[in-house]
C-alpha cells in the first residue's frame, strides 16, 4: 500500500499542473517568440508538416504509394497508423522534456501536434473506443503519470480507456534492442482486462501513443485487441523513428 501512495498523489498534481500552464502566457519552446503558445503558430507550419507514410507502419515513402514493401511483404495487424512528425529535433527534446522530465504540462500542446495530421480527426471519429498504451505498475511508479494517456485523454476525453489495456508485465525498455529482441521482449506483455473484454467485440479501436520505434508494441498490442474480439485496430502517433538511412 505504502508504495501506491506516491502515485496517487502525482497523477492529480500533473494533471493541476497541465491546466494551469494552459491558463499562463508562455514563450514558444522553439523559437523562443514571446507571448505565445507553448508551440506556436510558424514553428508547427515549419516542423509538423505531414509527409507521405505507409499506411500501417507509418514510415516515409514516396508521393502516391500508399504501403511500403515490407508492409506489403508481411502486412501488421493495425488496420492503418498515422505519426503526426518524425522522432527528430524538435520533437525528440520535447518528446523527452514530457515523458522523462515529468513535464507532464507538454501534453497539451503535444496533442495539438496530433491534431493537426489531416487524418487525426478521421481516425478519432471513426474510433468506438481510444485506449492508451499502457505502462507497466513499475513504469508508472517511475515516471509518475502515463504520457500517451494525457495525450488520449486531451484528443478523445468521452471515449478514452484507461482500464481496457493492461501491461501486467513489466518488462526491460526496448531502446537499443533489435527487432527480433523487441518481440521476444514483448511476449505476455499486454492483456485486456478481462471484465471489460465484453466491450470490445466488433468494436473500432484507436490505440494512442507517443512515440513509435519499430511498431513492436503497438503491433502486439493490436493483436491482443483483436484476439479479443475488436472488429478494426487502428494507431495514431506523435512521432515516428525514421527507418535507417532516412534521416
Amino acid at each position: 500500500m505504502p508504495t501506491s501512495a506516491p502515485t496517487r498523489l502525482r497523477l492529480p498534481a500533473a494533471r493541476l499542473f497541465s491546466a494551469l500552464l494552459g491558463l499562463l502566457p508562455s514563450q514558444c519552446a522553439l523559437c523562443r517568440a514571446w507571448p505565445d503558445e507553448v508551440l506556436c503558430r510558424a514553428c508547427l507550419d515549419q516542423f509538423a508538416v505531414p509527409v507521405p507514410r505507409c499506411r500501417h507502419c507509418a514510415l516515409a515513402v514516396p508521393p502516391g504509394q500508399p504501403v511500403c514493401g515490407a508492409c506489403l511483404r508481411d502486412p501488421p495487424p493495425l488496420d492503418e497508423c498515422v505519426a503526426a512528425c518524425d522522432y527528430d529535433w524538435p520533437w525528440s527534446a520535447c518528446v523527452s522534456r514530457f515523458k522523462f522530465a515529468g513535464e507532464a504540462g507538454w501534453a497539451a500542446p503535444l496533442a495539438a501536434v496530433l491534431r493537426r495530421h489531416p487524418r487525426a480527426a478521421d481516425l478519432i471519429d471513426a474510433a468506438d473506443l481510444v485506449l492508451p498504451m499502457p505502462l507497466s505498475q513499475e513504469r508508472l511508479r517511475e515516471r509518475g503519470f502515463n504520457q500517451s494517456l494525457e495525450l488520449a485523454r486531451r484528443l478523445a476525453p468521452g471515449r478514452c480507456d484507461a482500464q481496457v489495456l493492461l501491461r501486467p508485465v513489466h518488462t526491460p525498455p526496448q531502446s537499443g534492442l533489435s527487432r527480433a529482441d523487441r518481440l521476444r521482449n514483448l511476449r505476455g506483455a499486454f492483456a485486456v482486462e478481462p471484465a471489460r473484454a465484453h466491450g470490445l467485440r466488433g468494436r473500432a479501436v484507436l490505440l494512442v501513443d507517443d512515440v513509435m520505434t519499430t511498431g513492436a508494441s503497438l503491433n502486439a498490442a493490436a493483436r491482443v485487441l483483436q484476439q479479443a474480439g475488436a472488429a478494426q485496430v487502428t494507431a495514431l502517433v506523435l512521432a515516428r523513428t525514421p527507418a535507417p538511412g532516412d534521416a
